[in-house]
């Protein structure tokens, strides 16, 4: 999302046009590449049943991703189109604020289309194919998450012309990279940054040390967030629908008050926040 990434030695590019769209380039994928995602992919199936949520199950096992090696981008937008009209597009890296969001709204998800190397598998600041495909695309399987994500692109497209995106990107952060989803069997993970994370699958339901928080709008986008560590705030949905909902109205109005109101630090308990216990 902030600026766009060189692209990685993983696969050959076409000419970079304006929506950065690019080719996957999968036959250039070598042995070792292939045993990476291999070994991401084998050490999270084993992690997650029982703690990623089963709407994010169930899209893995619907989109036939395997471990078998990097999955083809045309063949996953196949089935995922006719699931809930999405598509992937490959990209080289992180791309401008306004292309992600076009990408989002017309129910595109771009997907980096290289993979991190064997020395980086316990930790990438930088997203890459893994967390992009494994992380994001099972939960576009389903249709209530896949309408949320189009109606965040079109929001940001407004947000941007409000100057209000950094408001809005901690709603991304804090739902699609790391949001918890409460159920009649206790949290289970829906996030991105969680699912592609041995680490921070363990930690976000198993550590006594982060706040897990009921999902909140308006305190979400007065939150700081890290990027270099695990969470210190997770924010809890009740449903999907719950979260559908609180995004489908026009936030200037948030925008406007939240303006004038001064941000909160991560692990920051305010009197009116609501905990959920893991």
């Amino acid at each position: 999302m902030s600026e766009a990434a060189p692209l990685a030695e993983t696969a050959a590019a076409a000419p970079q046009r304006s929506d950065y769209v690019v080719g996957q380039g999968w036959a250039a994928y070598d042995g070792r590449q292939h045993a990476v995602w291999r070994h991401l992919f084998e050490r999270q199936s084993r992690l997650l049943p029982g703690r990623a949520c089963s709407q994010y199950l169930d899209g893995l096992s619907r989109l036939g991703v395997a471990a078998d090696g990097i999955p083809d981008f045309a063949r996953l937008s196949d089935i995922l189109e006719r699931a809930t009209g999405w598509r992937i597009v490959a990209v080289p890296g992180l791309v401008p604020d306004d292309v992600f969001f076009h990408h989002l709204a017309a129910r595109r998800f771009p997907a980096t289309n290289w993979i991190r190397r064997p020395e980086q598998l316990d930790y990438l600041q930088e997203p890459d194919l893994f967390h992009d495909v494994f992380g994001h695309v099972p939960m576009l399987m389903h249709a209530v998450f896949a309408d949320y994500l189009q109606a965040y692109g079109k929001g940001g497209l407004k947000a941007l012309n409000l100057g209000a995106l950094q408001k809005l990107s901690r709603l991304y952060w804090y739902t699609v990279e790391f949001g918890l989803l409460r159920t009649g069997e206790g949290l289970r993970i829906y996030g991105s940054g969680i699912v592609s994370s041995y680490g921070e699958t363990l930690y976000c339901l198993e550590d006594p040390r982060p706040k897990r928080l009921a999902f909140d709008v308006p305190r979400i986008m007065r939150t700081r967030y890290r990027i270099d560590d695990f969470q210190e705030n997770y924010f809890v949905i009740d449903s999907f629908e719950q979260l559908f909902d609180a995004t489908r109205p026009d936030f200037t109005a948030y925008y406007r008050l939240l303006a004038h109101m001064a941000d909160i630090r991560p692990g920051e308990l305010l009197p009116g926040d609501r905990t959920i216990a893991a």
